[in-house]
């Protein structure tokens, strides 16, 4: 389910990048299942944040494209904010990829709001 939203990264890079999270005490994983399988994934990082809080940043939200559009994402979104709310957080946030016109309407639909852009400067040693 992680190659569907990282089609370009190398198994071998994902499955160290997965492990190096794991280890980490500020993330956590929740699945959503239909019966036994596995439809959907949400990485979640723990941050406090001075303008929002205690925060719950979502990452690698995935639904199995082949059953997107049928109210699991939405379902799987209560869940989190529910949880989030319950357990102390003051706020919801995520990145999404420019390109993934899909998933913008589904968060402004979720109640998320732009409230900025991302940048990112990828290190190299060369």
């Amino acid at each position: 389910m992680i190659r569907q939203l990282n089609p370009d990264i190398e198994n071998e890079v994902l499955k160290q990048r997965l492990e190096q999270m794991w280890e980490s005490d500020a993330y956590q994983c929740f699945g959503l299942l239909k019966k036994d399988t596995l439809i959907g994934l949400i990485g979640c990082w723990t941050f406090t944040k001075l303008h929002s809080g205690k925060q719950l940043e979502l990452d690698n939200v995935i639904i199995d494209e082949r059953i997107q559009s049928k109210g699991y994402g939405k379902l799987f979104f209560n869940f989190i904010a529910d949880w989030a709310l319950k357990n102390g957080y003051e706020s919801l946030g995520l990145n999404t990829y420019v390109d993934n016109d899909k998933s913008h309407k589904f968060y402004f639909n979720q109640g998320f709001k732009i409230l900025g852009f991302h940048f990112q400067k990828i290190l190299t040693t060369k």
